[in-house]
């Protein structure tokens, strides 16, 4: 693309007080608002002394600077500029809102947990986030390590990364239907386990999804995790809380024990990188294998303790394999990766849904991509509190997407922010209302559109 020569830019000016920049706060703001988050975090944060006051408008404004794409508190700023204080109430100063988390202790961060569940069920109720609860839930739990530096951060160290962070942990529900959302979430300090704290967590997140769900749901959710959540206290919650389980397990002398009792002719070829299938045989040529076998796990434990299950085993071959002397190997040699459930799937179905574990991944990356790039302050709660807020706004980032349709409904918050939040605009006003004057030929004007009329009624003053 280049520059006009017809009609050269000659000057530029900030100078309009009429224009905003993220016109797709407004419908996403009145989402929050028909869910109820001010008025959940007025009733629930009890945050002392002045900066503790207005905290509804104070965690709303957060929330609307993360949707927004802010990922620092200076970023706060983007809300005070143009027309933002004509749109919107409480355009409060970065400061301010920087003074507001620093106040957070433990206790108040628990506060904002029980108002992200209860936003949760809100989003649930307004907008198709979670369609097909009542089927088929798969709950996937997993840490991740954010960077930070400089040992001015409370709690930071070296976790398993081998870099100085903190240790988010998330937990996300999962539908057939429906993307990925956050059901749960702890900051933890970086060093340590990945499975401290996994088991309240699960309680929790299952707690959670036991409120969405309607009354009639008989299917349990799948818990999957890999193998730094494999523990009694892990799966036992997941089991006390209705739920099965799905685990990587490591490979310690019972479970290579219970590997190699496994048949021959009991591994089954399965669709894998490289695979061809054959119409013929009607299997797939794959040199990638499933089995399964019987297994009880923490059989050392009281019997009370004991859960039985099966252990489900993929095996490839391992190509890095080295030989003694330069000569090839006389028999294949394997690497396994095994995993031990209690679902009632068939072999190659258990696998295929274990493996899509996976997709927790791309929840961490959409965090770090956006509002967890950093983590702001040099306080333990507050970055506690900022995570929680993160995790606010990716849910209601993800629900305002899911009302435009479907094309939108599973994309990344990075793609919803540059279609549908960042869109310029001049605010006109009459009769004491505004009209928001957008782009013409806007390429997702049709989406945006769907979200602006699903919120509001045509002709309506614009109350948020």
């Amino acid at each position: 693309m280049q520059l006009s020569h017809s009609r050269p830019v000659a000057s530029a000016r900030f100078d309009d007080p009429n224009l905003v920049s993220c016109a797709g706060l407004v419908p996403v703001a009145a989402l929050a608002h028909k869910c109820g988050l001010a008025a959940l975090a007025d009733e629930h944060l009890s945050v002392p002394a002045d900066k503790g006051s207005h905290a509804g408008a104070k965690v709303s404004a957060l929330v609307a600077g993360m949707v927004a794409g802010a990922d620092s508190i200076a970023d706060m700023a983007l809300l005070r500029h143009g027309a933002m204080g004509t749109v919107f109430d409480r355009p409060y100063a970065p400061s301010t809102l920087g003074s507001f988390l620093r106040e957070f202790s433990f206790g108040h961060v628990r506060q904002l947990d029980a108002v992200a569940a209860r936003l949760l069920t809100g989003l649930h109720a307004q907008t198709p986030l979670l369609a097909g609860i009542n089927g088929p839930v798969l709950v996937d739990i997993d840490d991740t390590i954010v960077e930070v530096h400089g040992h001015a951060k409370q709690g930071s160290g070296y976790g398993y990364s081998g870099v100085r962070g903190l240790n988010a942990l998330i937990a996300t529900v999962t539908t057939a239907d429906a993307a990925p959302v956050i059901a749960g979430q702890r900051l933890r300090k970086g060093a340590c386990g990945s499975a401290r704290g996994a088991a309240r967590m699960i309680a929790d997140t299952l707690a959670t999804l036991a409120r969405l769900r309607p009354p009639g749901s008989t299917t349990k959710p799948l818990l999957r995790a890999d193998s730094a959540f494999y523990g009694y206290p892990s799966v036992g919650a997941a089991i006390r809380g209705g739920a099965q389980v799905s685990i990587t397990v490591r490979l310690d002398p019972k479970v290579s024990a219970a590997i190699a009792a496994i048949d021959d002719g009991a591994w089954i070829p399965i669709e894998y990188t490289d695979a061809v299938y054959d119409e013929a045989t009607q299997r797939w040529i794959s040199r990638a294998e499933v089995a399964e076998i019987g297994f009880t796990a923490f059989s050392s434990k009281k019997r009370s303790q004991q859960i039985p299950g099966r252990l489900v085993i993929r095996r490839i071959p391992d190509l890095n394999h080295r030989s003694d002397h330069g000569q090839g190997a006389l028999f294949d040699t394997w690497r396994f990766h095994a995993f031990f459930t209690t679902t009632d799937l068939d072999t190659v179905t258990a696998d295929k849904t274990h493996r899509g574990h996976a997709i927790i991944e791309a929840v961490h990356a959409d965090l770090k991509g956006s509002a967890l790039a950093h983590l702001p302050s040099g306080r333990f709660s507050a970055n506690a509190a900022w995570l929680v807020l993160a995790a606010i706004a990716f849910n209601l980032t993800r629900a305002a997407a899911t009302l435009t349709g479907p094309r939108l409904a599973k994309a990344r918050t990075a793609t919803i922010r540059r279609t549908l939040i960042t869109v310029p605009a001049r605010i006109a006003s009459s009769a004491r209302r505004l009209t928001l004057h957008l782009p013409r030929d806007w390429p997702w004007e049709a989406a945006w559109n769907t979200l602006f009329n699903n919120l509001f009624r045509r002709h309506q003053p614009i109350l948020a």
